[in-house]
């Protein structure tokens, strides 16, 4: 337990929810071809921003040469991704392993996670790895959860999840969860 743990963090007064994730990507337009082709995303919009020797370091914490293009994109039904490919002096092209600082991925709930991964091995570039695998008994509450990570093309690493044998799952959100409409207190048109 850290020393910020131990005295406690305060809360940040008014959060509501995730926005979007943030994804930095080696070629924006192979990465969005991925996730509007084999994952079903919409492209919202795009963006550029940069070189700006003040605003890029003061607000990104990236050296004043640093340019970037992003894309956003919407996994329906409640996803959204932001893709970034920047262009900087001192770019480093490693990603950190799963067991790294910084390590990461980005997982989707499938009907069938062999159906899935049947795909997966057909897309050019993409790396399945290992094969399916089904939580047991040391996982009572999520006991018949079936699952695999995969790499993109570009080595970002994914996992797609199979719930429908879970017996009891803990109370994870989704979609029967959203409110159809915004509550009273959060209506911005007062």
């Amino acid at each position: 337990m850290s020393a910020s743990t131990e005295r406690g963090i305060p809360r940040i007064p008014g959060v509501r929810h995730a926005d979007h994730v943030g994804l930095t990507v080696p070629d924006l337009e192979d990465a969005v071809a991925f996730f509007v082709q084999a994952l079903g995303a919409e492209e919202l919009y795009r963006s550029t921003r940069g070189p700006d020797a003040e605003f890029m370091p003061e607000n990104f914490a990236v050296p004043k040469d640093a340019r970037l293009t992003l894309a956003m994109l919407r996994m329906p039904p409640n996803l959204n991704v932001e893709l970034f490919e920047w262009d900087t002096s001192d770019r480093r092209t490693e990603h950190p392993r799963h067991s790294d600082a910084g390590g990461h991925h980005l997982c989707f709930v499938v009907d069938d996670v062999d159906e899935a991964v049947a795909v997966l091995r057909g897309i050019p570039g993409v790396r399945v790895l290992g094969d399916r695998k089904e939580v047991a008994g040391d996982s009572p509450r999520v006991a018949g959860n079936r699952w695999t990570y995969f790499l993109t093309p570009w080595g970002l690493l994914m996992e797609i999840v199979d719930r429908s044998r879970v017996a009891d799952p803990p109370p994870l959100v989704g979609p029967a969860d959203w409110p159809t409409a915004a509550p009273e207190n959060t209506r911005k048109d007062r």
